[in-house]
Formats: structure tokens, sequence, C-alpha cells
């Protein structure tokens, strides 16, 4: 963010200024324990803590001044008081937003939006100074303060942009407005809210007329539904089977990566993806389509994509002892979850499926399960773990497609049955919804083979 005035800011969000105005904030942070120097506090109250509570702890660590809904009790330094914390920041990342000429890159799907994320920006940095998402900063809170961490240096941005319900995406792309669209696949998740996967494309292509006409939206040409869309935008679909930019020569390099051409667009450009997965070519189509449409050489374009570097526990393989591990516990829906088994089948040895629930799936979420297991037994997978209320089906399907299948009905049993459940020369893929804390199985085989 660029430098403003308290006062400014007050006037931007509508809000009622307790202190003197003069002082300028150069950025904004929701989080007391980060170095708040130069800083906009936003007290934002949450279910754990109210942000109200380290008003006094960000302005010890030089915080310039608070966002809350009151003034404490006593304080006499520079508050902004507003009905709603997070609207303000909405509306304050909206106007900033709205100063800046720079492309933004608007990256959304139902599954690798965050690996698509980190591959566009390494294409991009080879030739542009790249800012872009931190984490999985991509809701309707995380969306405004990454597009106030864009800095006057900056000449593009790369921003995720994740939604569960219906006028979610409308609210984030009011505030981010793209200038292009990356869409990875239209999948199976939040189906509670959105029903099925048209529901799921009509929320997602929320964001499309908040492009320009003269914008581009990227689409994977591999997705019915995506293959489909119509659109005043100019259209670029990349994909293994169908699109202007296609992955020809696709050759897996087992845990390494993978080596592929990437072809159309009037180039051939010869990469290597330096991390494991066939999701990691779509990711790299995706950030190379970017890369071609913002001007970067074929030199570029590959440099970017070998300079990729995996973020969090998304597929990422690690050898532990005797056995591989594919620790991909930061989340799950079917589709990620056919895509990892997808990535497991061509290795050699055994391959272990420890899967967890999948959460969100609405009114079909035993069948979904079910076609999961399914898909794992004819698909490669040798034996199936599974552990939680609903990942019982994951199993039961499994042992009904021909594979040997084990349920339990915690972490706890799994993790206390693994030593008789894994061989040497096992590759495992530990999967499930964040919150089914799976993180705890990868760490436990990893304490067992040390």
């Amino acid at each position: 963010m660029r430098e403003t005035s308290v006062g400014e800011i007050a006037r931007i969000v509508g809000g009622r200024l307790h202190g003197s105005g003069e002082d300028a904030a150069v950025g904004v942070t929701k989080d007391s324990r980060d170095d708040c120097a130069g800083l906009l506090y936003a007290a934002i109250p949450g279910s754990n803590a109210d942000g109200h509570d380290f008003i006094g702890t960000a302005f010890e660590k030089g915080a310039v001044c608070a966002l809350a809904n009151r003034v404490p009790q006593g304080e006499t330094r520079p508050v902004i008081v507003v009905p709603d914390v997070e609207n303000a920041i909405r509306t304050l990342a909206a106007a900033y937003r709205a100063s800046l000429s720079i492309p933004v890159v608007g990256i959304t799907g139902s599954v690798g939006k965050t690996t698509t994320k980190e591959m566009t920006a390494a294409v991009l940095s080879q030739r542009y100074r790249v800012h872009k998402t931190e984490k999985n900063f991509n809701n309707e809170l995380g969306v405004p303060l990454t597009l106030l961490k864009i800095e006057p240096e900056d000449e593009v941005s790369v921003v995720e942009m994740g939604i569960s319900d219906f006028g979610e995406m409308t609210r984030l792309a009011a505030m981010a407005r793209p200038t292009m669209a990356v869409y990875t696949v239209i999948g199976h998740s939040h189906l509670e809210k959105l029903r099925d996967r048209q529901g799921v494309f009509t929320a997602k292509t929320e964001m499309l007329p908040f492009l320009p006409e003269n914008g581009t939206v990227f689409a994977n040409g591999d997705d019915d539904l995506l293959r489909a869309m119509a659109c005043p935008q100019k259209k670029v679909f990349y994909g293994v089977g169908s699109g202007v930019l296609r992955a020809e020569n696709i050759a897996p390099e087992g845990l390494s990566g993978t080596r592929c051409d990437i072809v159309g667009l009037g180039r051939r450009i010869a990469v290597n993806i330096p991390a494991y997965g066939r999701h990691m070519v779509y990711a790299a189509l995706a950030g190379a389509s970017v890369g071609i449409e913002l001007g970067l050489t074929d030199e570029q374009i590959a440099a970017g994509i070998e300079g990729y570097v995996p973020v969090g526990r998304r597929s990422n393989p690690v050898k532990v002892g005797d056995i591989v591990l594919i620790d991909d516990c930061y989340n799950s829906n079917p589709d990620s979850v056919k895509s990892a088994v997808d990535s497991l089948s061509i290795l050699p040895g055994r391959k272990v499926c420890v899967l967890g629930d999948m959460l969100e799936l609405g009114e079909d979420t035993r069948g979904e399960h079910r076609r999961v297991g399914e898909y794992a037994a004819l698909n490669g997978a040798d034996v199936v773990i599974t552990a939680g209320p609903l990942s019982a089906d994951i199993s039961s399907a499994a042992e009904s497609a021909g594979v040997a299948a084990r349920h339990f009905a915690d972490i706890r049993a799994l993790i206390n049955a693994l030593p008789e459940l894994l061989q040497p020369g096992d590759n495992v893929l530990v999967k499930a919804s964040h919150s089914m804390c799976f993180d705890r199985v990868s760490e436990a085989i990893k304490e067992m083979k040390s």
C-alpha cells in the first residue's frame, strides 16, 4: 500500500476518527504479533480472541492507527471507529486497487488454485516485479489484505480467489477487478451450498463481469464446463487433451518432476517441472499461458517453471526411511483425491492410499466417498486405509472393487496400526480435508521411519 494519511483512510472507509489524522500508514495488519511499524492495525473480533484486546500491543509495536468498532478506555492514539472492521478493510482495499494500473491476474477453481498461483508468479517473476497472495489468503478477508500489500513498485499482481457460496466471488472480484482470470478446474467442492458442478461453475464465473472486455480468460480446456464457457473476453484454453496451448511428450520422472513440451500460440517450449504430480502439468500450462500474454520469451517461461517451489503440504513427496511419503494433507475433495491417485499410480512399488473424510459435499456425500474409493481401487491403489465416519464408504467401495482396505474409527487407531500396515518400498499417499488433521498421520509415519 502506498503511504496514506490516517485522515484519508478515515474518509475512505467512512469512519469516525478519534485522535490525530496526520500520521500516514504504509500497510495493514490484523495480527498484533507482527512488526506493526507504520501499519494500520485492524482490530477484528474472532471466535478465539478479540483484536480489540490487542490494540495497545499494536501501538507499542509501532502501529500508527487502529481500525476498530470502539475506542479502548483511556486510549488517546489514533483510532478510526467503524461499525464493521472487515467491511472497512474491503472498502479500503477496493479504493486502493482502483488507484492501480498494473495487471491483476485472478486465479480460481476447485482444485490447484494455490499451485497455479505460485507457478504463475514464478513465471512472471522472470520479467516483472510480482506481488502474489501469501499462503492461502484467498477469502473475503484474505483478498483485501492481499490487495493492500501491493507496493507501488510492483508491476503485476497474482491474486488467488476462493469461495464456498454464491455471491462471494462477486464481492471478491468487485475488490480485485482482475484484468485477467485463470480457471483451473470446476470440481466437486463446497457442494453443501453450491449444490453441484454447475453451481460451482456459476459461482466461480461471477468473476467475469468484473474483467474488462479487452481482458483475457485462461481456462482448462480439458474441463467440459470451462470449455463451453461463454464470455465477451478473449479466451485462451490450455490442457493435456485440448486447448490452444497444450502439453505434449509428457515424461514423468518419478518424484523429481515431469518434463514436457508446451506447444501452441506459435511456441514450442521444452520445460522441466520440478515438482511431483500430473496436476503440475496443468499449473505449468496456466503459468505459461499468462506469461505468453504478458510478453515473456520462451527462455523466461522455461526458467520460471523450473524455478517453481512447492508450498505447504500439497503433494509433497519425501523419502522417509524405506518408504516414500506423499504428504498431501492440506485439503481434500473428490477431484483432488482422484488427481493424487493418478500421480501415485505412476510410481513403482506398492501404492497405499491413506484417506480421510472429505467435507462440505452436500446431499451426495456418501456417494462421493464411495466413488473415490472405487476410483482408487481401479486406478492403481494396492491398499486403501481410512479413518473418520464418512471415509468408511471409501474403504467399503475400494474393497468391493477388489483391493485390500482397512477402516478405523479415528486417527489414533489408524496411527497405532501403521507399523503393521506399511511395508518397505511402499508409496504412501496421505490425504483428507484439513480439519481431519491427517498431518498427524504424516508426522507419525516420519517418526516411525526415522
